[in-house]
């Protein structure tokens, strides 16, 4: 009997094998799990959480960023800029990230809006004088020069959460209360009218590298974003 058994798992392990090898025979995906040690890799290269964004963040940045990129929606698809809004203005809570290079080109301030919180922004919205900012997902416009010198327009993709911030003029412009100054003096960093300002010096630099169709995201664990985003 046992000679038999032995015999039929010869002749079956042929068809096994003629099965598995076939070419129309679809093969275990493994696209997830390159992808997610991709990112894990590249996280620790650059050396994100020395810096201080957590892996979470960066994650779904990247998902976002991946998709915006397979749908050609991004045509600056090289840069990734993260705004950790979960992190104290006191901290350098902007990144932006050169994916092809893989570097970090900047890491330094960026404001909120008053309403959105004191350090902390807690508080986001999507109306026009809200005076909040907005979650979520952008494109990154043209550049052009007013108020507060030279802007950059933002276009919010995500209907409901940020899709009103051309017609509530959220632009990236510089600012002086986005500055080690300003914090200094009033324990926390300047707050904008819904704008993710940033420090004047860096301002040029900063839209010389995103504008023009590159994915731009500002992230908070905010319950109604998790639950309303198609993106994040």
């Amino acid at each position: 009997m046992k000679y038999l058994s032995l015999k039929k798992r010869f002749l079956t392990l042929p068809l096994i094998l003629l099965f598995f090898s076939f070419p129309g025979f679809p093969k275990p995906k493994k696209d997830k799990i390159t992808v997610t040690f991709g990112k894990e890799r590249l996280y620790k290269q650059l050396h994100l959480l020395e810096i201080g964004l957590k892996e979470v963040v960066f994650d779904k940045a990247v998902a976002g960023w991946n998709l915006l990129s397979t749908q050609k929606l991004i045509s600056n698809s090289s840069i990734l800029s993260v705004v950790d809004f979960s992190q104290s203005s006191n901290t350098k809570r902007l990144y932006v990230i050169d994916m092809d290079k893989k570097i970090v080109l900047i890491n330094t301030y960026v404001a909120h809006g008053r309403n959105s919180g004191e350090e902390f922004a807690t508080n986001f919205g999507n109306k026009e004088n809200s005076f909040k900012s907005s979650l979520g997902f952008y494109i990154t416009g043209n550049t052009y020069q007013g108020n507060h010198g030279l802007s950059m327009r933002l276009r919010g993709i995500e209907k409901g959460i940020n899709d009103e911030a051309e017609q509530r003029g959220i632009v990236i412009h510089g600012a002086p209360y986005v500055s080690e100054t300003f914090i200094k003096q009033c324990g926390r960093l300047g707050r904008s009218q819904g704008c993710p300002a940033v420090p004047e010096e860096f301002c040029q630099q900063i839209i010389s590298y995103i504008k023009e169709g590159s994915c731009f995201y500002m992230y908070y664990p905010d319950e109604n974003y998790q639950v309303n985003s198609l993106i994040g």
